[in-house]
């Protein structure tokens, strides 16, 4: 039986992707700062607890077990972090990446994949979907803390010529009991007001948890070289519309009034967003209301040869 271990494994998505492999007949080592019932009692699954800086028991952890696979979300935002990220994040997710890299070299680890974020990017002022060789411009702090993963991994384990390696940019995540993410692209955060433009024509690139597990069960079972290493964009098939979001609150979760507004002048969201930098910086959720209608989208063709996206905001489970 393949070992998997998932660094952030008892987090909000790190729970699903263990379940994911136990159920696959993977043996799956979770490693995470406290622990999680979810997985606690099934059979292959074992647990460690460790801050993602603990060198020495992540040293254990590899000297005690042959590892084929690590899926690293330690220091992921809804997993390990909140929406705050913090400086002292960005230390510990440095930390983190210092010696979980050589570790792996070390101890001849067949696969590694590195959960990212689609925040690296630059958006772009066109609605051409976002594509992995596009220009990258992380601003806000979950942005650059990320994309430093990236490149440490790059310069760690690029070296590593027996190794498959893969960095996943997900969007924001959801799940029908987590809806932290899509709330906030309905609410107004100077005054928590839920609100919707027009009709809800609009839309965001979200990304159903399930539909990132899939991705990494078929991903992990195909990929034998190092003709699949790379970068692939991870989100839903399409957008999730505003009215969408409205509706599955309404459905799953406690909503209360929603305004409709008409959309503000373009000028006056400059100004906005200029006095709104700062909470931008730090806010992994924050609204963008400079570019709330423009309905941008990942291209997710690379990772469609491994995943369907059969999940949405509709049939979330």
């Amino acid at each position: 039986m393949k070992k998997v271990l998932v660094t952030g494994g008892c987090g909000l998505i790190g729970d699903y992707v263990c379940s994911g492999f136990l159920k696959k007949g993977f043996k799956v080592i979770a490693v995470d700062r406290q622990s999680s019932d979810y997985n606690a009692s099934k059979e292959n699954y074992k647990f460690y607890q460790a801050k993602p800086s603990d060198k020495n028991a992540y040293a254990d952890v590899f000297m005690n077990h042959q590892i084929d696979t690590v899926i690293h979300l330690a220091c992921t935002a809804d997993n390990d972090f909140g929406h705050i990220i913090t400086d002292s994040n960005i230390r510990e997710s440095a930390s983190c990446d210092s010696f979980i890299y050589r570790y792996a070299i070390a101890h001849d680890v067949k696969q590694f994949i590195l959960i990212s974020t689609t925040q690296v990017y630059q958006m772009p002022k066109t609605r051409e979907p976002l594509r992995e060789d596009d220009y990258c411009k992380p601003v806000t702090n979950y942005s650059k803390l990320k994309y430093d993963a990236e490149q440490t991994m790059i310069k760690d384990i690029g070296k590593a010529h027996e190794m498959v390696l893969a960095i996943v940019r997900v969007a924001p995540v959801y799940t029908k009991d987590f809806a932290g993410n899509l709330e906030a692209k309905i609410t107004d955060p100077k005054d928590g007001t839920k609100f919707v433009y027009r009709t809800g024509e609009y839309g965001f690139h979200m990304c159903c948890v399930h539909n990132l597990v899939d991705f990494l069960l078929t991903f992990v079972q195909a990929a034998e070289d190092q003709s699949y290493n790379g970068i692939y964009n991870m989100a839903d098939k399409h957008l999730t519309m505003a009215s969408e979001i409205i509706e599955y609150m309404k459905a799953n979760h406690r909503i209360g009034v929603v305004l409709q507004r008409n959309p503000p002048n373009t000028s006056l969201n400059m100004i906005k967003q200029l006095i709104d930098n700062k909470e931008m910086k730090v806010n992994y959720r924050f609204l963008d209301f400079t570019r709330i209608l423009t309905n941008n989208m990942f291209d997710i063709s690379k990772a469609s040869k491994y995943c369907s996206f059969r999940w949405n905001v509709k049939n979330t489970k």
